[in-house]
């Protein structure tokens, strides 16, 4: 297929290989830039200001794919850029995705993947959120994830403090506390998740570890608290995995994880949804995660 020049909101972006299929499902490129800008509304506030690493699958994504951290020298004029996590002494310029048309360029690249650090290009070391990471090990699956996080959510009640889920897209959840105040650090961050990650061990013997070591996982959800360091990224709301389809890391309700936990969903024992399903449940439910980017919290003092 010849190349197709577009105009997003009064940007000319030229779009190539539009029939090349991406995904085993049969899913192509022109239907992944078709959902990025379908999704761009509700992905983009998420995305705004942050220096964004890309997992590109030029090849498909039955490929291994490869990360980009430094922003193309080929980007278009108008795309901004951003030093960022990767590299504290300032070396590295990211992609910015603030606007349609940027989200469309990086969907024309095959950046299946949009990985975003906690914190914001113009304050890297002030997270504006706190990430618990739910990693299954097998053969643990999302359901004890899910399990965990209503844990989780417990721990967080007891403190004053509320969390918003969303599936990885792949195995695991995540769940992230809204900070957005400007003495958040990544290093308490990090701490706090640790030691709620230590609670959870306690309350859930066997069920849950918070050590890396892989061979400490099988059977266990590993509560990755170190995603909450300054270098590390996420993956972002709304973005697409490279899966054998092409699902989605998608906000959820809490009446959903309850669900997923008690094996009481009405599609099945599993979350898990296509780039489809999450375009209909956006029309229908809106942001789920839009609260993540407003709400206010503060951690509590060790020791206080």
């Amino acid at each position: 297929m010849a190349d197709v020049v577009i105009d997003v909101d009064g940007r000319e972006l030229s779009l190539s290989n539009l029939d090349k299929v991406l995904y085993p499902s049969g899913f192509t490129k022109s239907q992944v830039i078709d959902y990025m800008a379908r999704v761009a509304p509700v992905a983009i506030p998420h995305l705004t200001g942050r220096a964004l690493t890309f997992r590109r699958y030029p090849d498909g994504t039955d490929t291994a794919g490869f990360f980009e951290k430094r922003c193309p020298g080929h980007r278009p004029p108008w795309l901004d850029v951003a030093l960022g996590p990767g590299d504290r002494k300032g070396g590295i310029e990211y992609c910015r995705i603030d606007e349609p048309a940027a989200m469309v360029w990086a969907a024309n690249m095959a950046a299946i993947e949009l990985h975003a650090p906690m914190a914001l290009a113009e304050a890297l070391d002030v997270p504006r959120a706190l990430v618990f990471d739910f990693d299954p090990g097998a053969p643990a699956t999302i359901v004890e994830c899910c399990q965990v996080a209503v844990a989780t959510r417990d721990v967080l009640d007891a403190v004053g403090l509320e969390g918003w889920c969303k599936t990885s897209g792949s195995k695991g959840l995540q769940m992230y506390v809204p900070l957005n105040t400007p003495d958040a650090t990544h290093g308490g961050a990090a701490d706090f998740a640790l030691a709620v990650g230590q609670v959870l061990e306690r309350q859930l013997p066997g069920r849950v570890t918070t050590v890396m070591a892989k061979v400490e996982r099988p059977g266990k959800i590993f509560v990755d608290w170190s995603q909450n360091a300054f270098h590390k990224t996420t993956i972002a709301p709304y973005s697409l995995r490279a899966r054998p389809e092409p699902t989605v890391s998608t906000p959820v309700t809490w009446d959903e994880v309850a669900a997923c936990a008690d094996g009481e969903l009405d599609d099945g024992p599993e979350l898990r949804f296509t780039s489809d399903e999450v375009l209909e449940r956006v029309d229908r439910l809106g942001d789920l995660f839009a609260p993540v980017l407003t709400v206010e919290q503060t951690l509590p003092v060790p020791g206080a």
